[in-house]
């Protein structure tokens, strides 16, 4: 087949990584001509776009960029009209919110074969504004129309999209999303190396946190909770992995609850090493509000680690609570105080939860099951409609 994919921007990230890992599969086992369109923008995240190598081409298109600009969301427009005409793709394949909806559209004007979009998250949540949560919710039911089918990669995904009046629920197909899950099966051999680089002692007992330092992330209650936390278990210590324009907010914050000796910021690291400092780790902690699936959960999980996680959109699916960690109301301080510090006060509990954790999800999360899903739901696609 000849397939396009589409994404806004090539950052770190759970979408983005989802998106390499499956041009890549497509070209290998498959033996698919694949071409991964892209926009230029990129942030403090970082860039993936060094990891592509020569598995596939990419194109860098300057006016694909992720706020709204009618000048240059009509500029990106002709672009992608033009590279896809090029092309003649039998399936073109989206992933977030702008590409989703321009890609979409360009392809199904010029009456692509196959028009597939991803959900990573929706681009519409409960603390928004009401007027841009409405927009947004326009904007996915125009997109959904305008395309053969939709992959989620949580239930709850569907869940949302559906009740939300996006499309039907049998436009929609679960696929978890993929990963090198080899290296976090793997990752306790970097344990001693990587807790030694961090300056953590063999009795201190980490709890980690790797996302953006953003709004929405939840950082803000994970530090609420580290003073009640630390009176209890005064052997933990905290590690927020990540970049972001609140760094310094937290820092200060820290500073000032007098407990900075006791929190590592690791600032933003490169994708390859997310398992080692994962195996730093002894407890995951998930405390954002808004995420389709949070791939540092089924990572901790696969790295042999408990996972503490606020209640939101997919993460009932990887987490079972009680079995592989614990499940949270979102924003509660208190329910979050108590889950970390029971599981900081027992070995034994931690790695049951992490072990029942890694026999649960090492298969369902290999992007190569994630890829074969896909290019199966492509064929059934052509052979059917």
């Amino acid at each position: 087949m000849r397939i396009v994919h589409i994404i806004t921007r090539l950052i770190v990230g759970g979408a983005q990584e989802n998106t390499l890992l499956n041009c890549a599969d497509l070209a290998s086992d498959f033996g698919d001509d694949v071409l991964l369109i892209i926009g230029s923008e990129t942030g403090p995240e970082g860039s993936l776009l060094s990891e592509v190598g020569d598995r596939f081409p990419v194109l860098v298109l300057s006016d694909l960029v992720r706020s709204i600009s009618p000048y240059r969301d009509i500029r990106a427009y002709i672009e992608l009209r033009r590279s896809l005409m090029n092309f003649r793709p039998d399936v073109v394949h989206t992933h977030s919110a702008k590409a989703g909806i321009l890609g979409r559209l360009v392809a199904w004007n010029i009456r692509v074969p196959l028009v597939v979009h991803t959900v990573h998250g929706a681009p519409f949540y409960p603390y928004q504004n009401n007027f841009v949560r409405r927009f947004y919710q326009f904007c996915e039911r125009f997109g959904a129309r305008r395309c053969h089918a939709m992959i989620s990669v949580a239930d709850a995904m569907t869940d949302l999209l559906v009740d939300s009046g996006v499309a039907p629920r049998e436009k929609f197909t679960t696929i978890y999303s993929g990963m090198e899950v080899e290296r976090f099966l793997n990752s306790e051999r970097f344990r001693e190396e990587t807790r030694a680089k961090f300056g953590i002692r063999d009795d201190d007992i980490v709890v980690g946190k790797i996302a953006r330092l953003f709004h929405l992330k939840g950082h803000e209650y994970l530090i609420a909770a580290s003073s009640e936390i630390l009176r209890r278990v005064p052997a933990v210590k905290f590690m927020l992995v990540g970049d972001g324009i609140l760094m310094n907010q937290f820092k200060r914050e820290v500073e000032l609850l007098g407990i900075s000796d006791r929190f590592i910021f690791t600032g933003l690291l490169s994708p390859e090493l997310i398992p080692s400092v994962i195996s730093a780790m002894d407890i995951v902690v998930h405390t954002s509000l808004r995420e389709g699936l949070a791939r540092v959960l089924p990572q901790a999980l696969l790295s042999g680690k408990p996972v503490v996680s606020y209640d939101i959109d997919g993460a009932c699916e990887v987490v079972i609570d009680g079995e592989t960690g614990y499940l949270l109301p979102p924003k509660s301080i208190k329910p979050l105080e108590d889950s970390i510090i029971k599981l900081a006060e027992s070995k034994e509990l931690r790695k049951k939860f992490g072990l029942s954790g890694r026999e649960r999800f090492a298969d369902q999360f290999d992007h190569r099951n994630m890829t074969a899903k896909i290019r199966k739901l492509y064929e059934y696609h052509f052979v059917n409609f």
